[in-house]
């Protein structure tokens, strides 16, 4: 998959959230961001269909984690140090749980879990992974940290009865 990394969206442009919401503070409930998640993927199931929709979530992940990681890490640190900050701005930032499964380095290919994730922890078992979004999430970190398009999948979430969502994630060919 190639996304064009020329794009209007500027982080910038989230705005100063502290100043915005002096009373409210720049946290919700994460039901509320479900809401509007879930909301809107059934919307573009229903006008494209479920695998444009899915496409669509995964490259909205990714466009979101590379302006995260580009605006909100320090790129300029070993692959373990960059890890460990990851996972520390994940938490900080009720993201989720990170960890590193696996970890070919040479290959470029990696297993890793979140625990507590935004999207689906604690939803009903349905048989399905339904994180979609954070497989893009997920590979636009990578990408911009490494400077390399990863193929990020799925294999284990809440909704299909796992207690963590568990990802691959392996360099493409290039």
């Amino acid at each position: 998959m190639n996304f064009d990394l020329e794009k209007p969206f500027d982080f910038a442009n989230l705005g100063d959230v502290k100043e915005g919401r002096e009373n409210l503070g720049e946290y919700m409930p994460v039901i509320v961001y479900r809401l509007m998640q879930y909301t809107i993927k059934e919307t573009l199931e229903k006008e494209y269909g479920e695998e444009k929709a899915d496409q669509i979530f995964y490259k909205a992940g990714f466009r979101a984690g590379e302006a995260f990681a580009l605006n909100t890490l320090d790129m300029d640190q070993d692959f373990n140090s960059f890890i460990a900050q990851l996972q520390k701005v994940m938490r900080e930032m009720s993201i989720g749980l990170l960890r590193i499964e696996k970890a070919d380095m040479e290959k470029m290919s990696f297993t890793l879990t979140v625990s507590e994730d935004l999207d689906c922890s604690g939803l009903p078992v349905i048989g399905v992974e339904v994180c979609v979004y954070d497989e893009g999430f997920i590979a636009g970190i990578l990408c911009a940290f490494t400077g390399k398009e990863f193929e990020v999948k799925e294999i284990d979430c809440w909704a299909s009865g796992d207690r963590t969502c568990r990802f691959t994630a392996q360099v493409t060919e290039e």
